[in-house]
């Protein structure tokens, strides 16, 4: 498994319950800006293996992404349950529940070479 691979699952792990990040925010801070659509991938392919907290990752617009109807909505409440704002348009109100890591707070040493 590529480094930034195993950085984002890491990173993924440690969103805290109520607070979002979005798939280039992930794929940024693991060390492959431009790899949004490879953490789809790994959402995709290894949520459940991982036991990835999904739901909490959502595209740059503050929407979420899926477009399967039964998806979004088990998405939607999970967030909902969580105490994530929504605005009257459907997304996440990132200004308040963006969770943006430090460097104490990554799950790896972001000098570290990818």
């Amino acid at each position: 498994m590529k480094q930034s691979t195993e950085r984002a699952i890491e990173m993924i792990k440690q969103i805290p319950p109520g607070k979002v990040m979005t798939y280039g925010q992930i794929a940024a801070l693991a060390g492959s800006p431009r790899g949004a659509r490879q953490v789809v991938r790994i959402l995709h392919a290894m949520s459940r293996k991982h036991r990835l907290p999904w739901h909490r990752v959502i595209n740059a617009k503050g929407e979420i992404g899926l477009k399967d109807d039964e998806l979004y909505t088990m998405q939607l409440l999970y967030l909902q349950g969580e105490g994530v704002v929504f605005t009257d348009d459907h997304r996440v109100n990132l200004a308040v529940c963006q969770h943006h890591p430090s460097g104490r707070d990554l799950p790896f040493d972001p000098d570290m070479d990818v």
